[in-house]
């Protein structure tokens, strides 16, 4: 990828070496922290070098009447402008400097406190552009907002301080094929949502491998989100147990489950914290209310923790699981924790998915087995 911006935009900042350096350079990265617990060579899964960003937002920046894009700046003390973002995904790009020509053109209805536009689109082109302002929306707005919505074929919302706008829909509806069916995916605005969809295939395809190597059981999940993981892994398990802390997940969770016709998973609204209290007969929690936790046989855990890793909570329950999927975005707190997990199981497998192209940041996962006699 090359960007006109390289250098100056603090979004991408490693852009002096080729793509085949920078996974290198991260495989070398993620294969030293790891070597203490798996010196084995690890997968190392690549990504598009350009237009592989499903999820993105941009500040605008205001000269006069006239508004562009800006971003960070690569020294973090400020903004700039920009005119070109090559790392979006197609529906994005197409329709980005469309809106941005509209919103110049409206006579500063769509223009006026606007402060910043997220996008959130699919690889089968649907788009969710939300306009974020410091202004009450009124009726003015939502009419020359939805003539946009029709003119860029896509869907629209405005938010300001207390305030949202839906002018069709809140959500897209993604449909990725892992490995040989199709899962249908509604992703909200507000939700979290992978931002690299072919990555994001690669790792759940990376997970499915590790599950089929199991074959048995039933499986728990922690940080389920909208159920990304939950719904390819369900057809290797005979039920499963997924838990997550945010409701508007859960609520996609659940309409995604409904969507794809599964029938054998059971989602909760807890924390990861909860999760282990109620497993250990510590709490009892009225959002179980109808589950029965003694009922499940947990051959597999798999957790997506946040950069923080695990609790020690979590990591002793999932020690006394015979199988472990850790996918994690942060490698150093991923080594951390097997620090303490490889005291109980052993490291059959070691991936490294490279979500972010041209940042420093990657995507890592592990599979565990128990040891034996452990």
């Amino acid at each position: 990828m090359t960007c006109k911006h390289f250098g100056a935009c603090g979004s991408c900042g490693l852009y002096e070496s080729t793509y085949i350096e920078q996974l290198t350079q991260k495989k070398q990265m993620v294969s030293g922290l790891l070597n203490p617990f798996y010196d084995k060579e690890i997968e190392v899964f690549d990504s598009p070098t350009s237009h592989y960003r499903a999820r993105s937002e941009f500040r605008i920046w205001h000269e006069g009447d006239v508004c562009t894009y800006a971003m960070g700046n690569s020294q973090k003390n400020g903004a700039i402008t920009i005119e070109e973002c090559p790392k979006v995904i197609a529906p994005i790009e197409k329709r980005m400097w469309k809106l941005l020509e509209h919103i110049n053109a409206s006579n500063k209805t769509l223009g006026h406190k606007l402060f910043a536009v997220e996008f959130l689109a699919t690889t089968t082109d649907e788009c969710l552009i939300t306009m974020l302002y410091h202004k009450k929306l009124d009726e003015e707005w939502s009419a020359e907002a939805k003539v946009l919505e029709q003119e860029l074929e896509c869907k629209i919302m405005g938010r300001s301080r207390n305030q949202k706008v839906i002018l069709s829909d809140e959500f897209v509806i993604e449909k990725l094929n892992i490995d040989g069916k199709t899962f249908v995916y509604k992703q909200y605005e507000s939700g979290f949502t992978q931002p690299n969809p072919a990555v994001n295939v690669k790792m759940i395809e990376w997970a499915i491998t590790q599950a089929k190597r199991v074959g048995h059981g039933d499986l728990l999940e922690s940080y389920c989100g909208l159920g990304n993981f939950t719904l390819p892994l369900s057809h290797y398990f005979d039920t499963v147990l997924a838990t997550e802390i945010s409701k508007r997940s859960i609520q996609a969770a659940l309409e995604n489950c409904a969507l794809n016709g599964v029938q054998n998973i059971t989602f909760a609204r807890l924390s990861s914290e909860e999760m282990t209290d109620a497993l250990n007969e510590v709490r009892v929690f009225s959002r179980l209310k109808g589950i029965d936790l003694k009922n499940y046989r947990f051959s597999t855990v798999l957790v997506d923790p946040p950069r923080a890793g695990l609790d020690e909570g979590t990591i002793t329950l999932i020690s006394a699981i015979e199988n472990i999927i850790y996918i994690s975005c942060n490698p150093h707190t991923l080594a951390r924790d097997l620090q303490r997990l490889v005291q109980t199981h052993e490291v059959v497998s070691a991936a490294m998915f490279d979500q972010f192209p041209h940042t420093e940041h990657v995507e890592s996962g592990v599979f565990l087995r128990k040891k034996s006699g452990k």
